[in-house]
């Protein structure tokens, strides 16, 4: 099971997205975890990679699990840990290797191209202060199959 973690940087009612390249879908920067590493330091050290911004006081804001299924046959697992983060350090990267990042309205991403899990995250962590469990069956072409949304 692969872990990761992002965070979505809200500032002057805007939050920082990657669109992705391959799919050109927007996408929380974040990544993968590494061996021994917490939650927190984990999203800061991914986030920085990212952007060279060094936030400042993450909160934990949803833990996921996705399934991608081939068939009926389960091909890759992830647990996904997002967080919200109003205050960074530092200057955004021109250039970011997992691809364009941009500063979006808040109100303009409901209708952003993405991975429908991440559009339930979004509309979670925009209208509630509670943590969201939820889990996510995706197609090995990302099509959303299922989702346990509690």
């Amino acid at each position: 099971m692969q872990r990761v973690t992002n965070c979505i940087l809200i500032d002057d009612e805007k939050a920082l997205l990657i669109k992705k390249p391959s799919s050109r879908w927007y996408a929380i920067p974040g990544g993968k975890m590494e061996q021994g590493e917490t939650l927190r330091e984990s999203v800061i050290r991914e986030y920085g990679e990212e952007t060279d911004l060094h936030l400042i006081n993450p909160s934990l804001k949803g833990a996921f699990t996705f399934n991608i299924y081939s068939g009926n046959t389960c091909i890759q697992e992830w647990m996904m840990f997002t967080f919200v983060c109003h205050s960074f350090k530092g200057t955004l990267t021109t250039h970011c290797l997992e691809g364009e990042l941009e500063w979006v309205e808040l109100d303009e991403i409901a209708s952003l191209p993405m991975a429908e899990g991440d559009r339930s995250i979004f509309n979670h962590v925009l209208t509630s202060d509670e943590i969201l469990y939820a889990s996510f069956s995706y197609t090995h072409e990302y099509e959303l199959i299922d989702k346990n949304v509690n």
